[in-house]
């Protein structure tokens, strides 16, 4: 049986950028040691594009950088530079949340688990990471 979800809210440091997303009270964190998420200290979960939405204006403080194979879309503010939420390599379908963005009060429980990034395709085929965007079915 699926988690119950709620709605959490969130966005940078500066509050310029505000969003919410609709997970589960208790998530599984990702811990990446790929250059850019090491570098900046990411740990994030994540949820089906379809569970997120950014609210008001904050595209407008929004700027992306890509690298590599630029399918993922490093998004941070342009006034605080806090990537409070990207758009993974891993999860095309998907929004990575970073947890420590998330506004107090409704993350319950946050297990983290740890996602080699330096040895990307091998950690990508064996870590299941690829089904966390996936809407799961209601079926028992």
């Amino acid at each position: 049986m699926e988690a119950e979800k709620v709605v959490h809210s969130g966005g940078c440091h500066c509050k310029s950028v505000r969003w919410k997303v609709v997970a589960p009270s208790s998530v599984v964190a990702w811990e990446c040691n790929c250059s850019n998420c090491y570098m900046r200290g990411n740990t994030h979960f994540i949820v089906p594009a379809d569970n997120f939405e950014l609210l008001g204006d904050s595209g407008n403080f929004l700027t992306t950088y890509t690298f590599g194979t630029k399918t993922a879309k490093h998004t941070f503010c342009k006034i605080c530079g806090i990537t409070s939420f990207y758009y993974p390599r891993s999860n095309p379908d998907g929004v990575s949340v970073s947890f420590k963005c998330v506004d107090s009060g409704t993350l319950t429980h946050v297990e983290i688990k740890h996602f080699d990034g330096k040895n990307w395709d091998s950690a990508y085929n064996q870590a299941g990471i690829s089904s966390c965007s996936k809407v799961q079915s209601a079926d028992p």
